[in-house]
């Protein structure tokens, strides 16, 4: 890939010299002739690397470094002068450059400490990617021999470059799935990025995914780089893919094809090196019989289809996901470890888990901070009031206590049973919102759904938010 360095000087012919010998090694190079068009360029181009003289006029480079710092721009500088000092030196150290050179450069140590610093912020770079992964990623449990298949299918596809499309019901772990792959992949030292296409509104997901120039619309006050540029060389995350509109899928699908975008507004044509991980828990099928899914974006991503079962036909990874979840939150908010009893992995082995491994993961951490003062197992008589049969209403991982029940049986009175099930589920999520202030994203957490599952559903049963 080749680097970027954007040189700022006054003299002509140090950007003349320095453009020809940097431009022989590969890499490259943009000029300004003074720090303010310098510190424009830098915004707008984002390179990899910053030469910056010291000495110029109006505006010196101490002060451009300062504000380059200031402005929270990691780009590595090295500062140039030809009338260096120690003073000077320490001084620009201290405000953040990466080091100093003197005038007239040497162009061997200047071609050493250029590749030190490109070193360096790489290393840097994939630390932030790293940790990230490491402390976002949960492990894939596989106790099932349907996720055994899945993690088997997982280990064979990782190491290549082709497309995947995870299918399955809200909160089956299509995520979890996806960051598998890309650990596993030759990409895993490279950003995992990640899009929920139902969560952006339709106005913005273009400048979402390719970004912008600065102007292109109305508060696009600078240059802005989307997720397709952030995720080059690494792995491109879709989920709910089948909420995008048709007119951003014909896009997407001639980037796959092509690896080439423009900016929203502009006109030059970037390339990415992106594998594409697209999930949804609609049957695109369907989607493609009523003509809100485009069947070439269909087969350009279904190269491999990776589809999750609900956690109710694989029962077997109960058990092991809420060991692992109740591993993690005893760390998390209790800083000790808690057990279940006999009698409570029993009893969630015989839920039905209508919201899946998120209904699950979801009760645990419910447990363990309401539970957490005990040092005893936890008990089934202490679960079971956190379940019920609630499988007409996915998602919804609690019940109605006993008034609430009886309401719900009054409504349905004179009903046929699939109206009374809409009469509960639409008073259910009511009774929540308003439990919650009717914010909308602290409700989907609370009921343990997708917040743009929420948004269906309210929408299908008339209930406005007071957001």
């Amino acid at each position: 890939m080749n680097r970027n360095i954007l040189i700022i000087d006054d003299e002509p012919s140090i950007l003349q010299s320095l453009s020809g010998v940097l431009g022989d090694e590969g890499y490259k190079v943009i000029t300004a002739p003074n720090a303010t068009d310098g510190i424009a360029l830098l915004k707008k181009q984002q390179p990899d690397l910053v030469l910056l003289d010291i000495w110029m006029p109006n505006v010196d480079g101490l002060a451009a470094l300062n504000e380059i710092k200031q402005q929270g721009i990691e780009t590595p500088v090295v500062m140039m002068s030809g009338h260096g000092t120690v003073e000077t030196a320490v001084k620009a150290t201290k405000l953040g450059a990466y080091d100093f050179i003197e005038k007239p450069v040497e162009l061997d140590r200047l071609l050493l400490l250029i590749r030190n610093a490109l070193s360096t912020r790489d290393l840097i770079q994939e630390n932030k990617i790293l940790k990230g992964q490491l402390g976002g990623r949960r492990p894939l449990i596989a106790e099932s021999a349907q996720m055994k298949q899945i993690a088997e299918l997982i280990k064979r596809v990782a190491p290549t470059s082709g497309s995947v499309l995870i299918t399955g019901e809200n909160g089956t772990g299509k995520e979890v799935v996806a960051k598998t792959i890309h650990a596993l992949s030759n990409r895993f030292k490279k950003p995992f990025i990640e899009v929920n296409c139902a969560a952006i509104p339709e106005e913005l997901i273009e400048s979402e995914l390719f970004g912008h120039e600065k102007g292109a619309f109305t508060g696009a006050i600078q240059l802005r780089r989307g997720r397709f540029d952030l995720a080059d060389e690494g792995t491109l995350f879709l989920d709910e893919i089948g909420d995008m509109s048709l007119k951003t899928q014909a896009k997407i699908l001639r980037i796959l094809q092509e690896q080439k975008f423009e900016r929203v507004g502009g006109h030059d044509t970037h390339s990415v090196d992106v594998r594409v991980i697209a999930a949804t828990n609609k049957d695109l099928k369907q989607e493609m019989g009523r003509g809100s899914f485009r069947e070439d974006l269909y087969f350009r991503l279904n190269v491999v289809r990776i589809h999750i079962p609900p956690l109710r036909e694989r029962k077997e990874d109960v058990d092991a996901l809420a060991t692992s979840f109740l591993r993690e939150f005893s760390a998390l908010h209790l800083k000790k470890h808690r057990e279940l009893s006999k009698d409570a992995r029993d009893l969630l082995a015989k839920h039905s888990w209508p919201g899946n491994v998120r209904e699950l993961r979801n009760l645990i951490e419910r447990l363990v901070i309401l539970q957490g003062d005990d040092d005893s197992p936890i008990s089934g008589g202490e679960i079971k009031p956190h379940l019920g049969d609630v499988a007409f209403a996915p998602g919804l991982s609690e019940t109605l206590d006993n008034e609430g029940a009886k309401g719900a049986v009054a409504l349905s009175t004179g009903k046929s049973l699939k109206d009374a099930k809409t009469v509960f589920e639409r008073e259910y999520i009511v009774q929540a919102l308003k439990e919650n202030d009717w914010n909308v994203s602290k409700t989907a957490q609370v009921l343990g759904i997708e917040r743009s599952y929420l948004h269906r559903r309210m929408k299908s049963f008339g209930i406005e938010s007071e957001e």
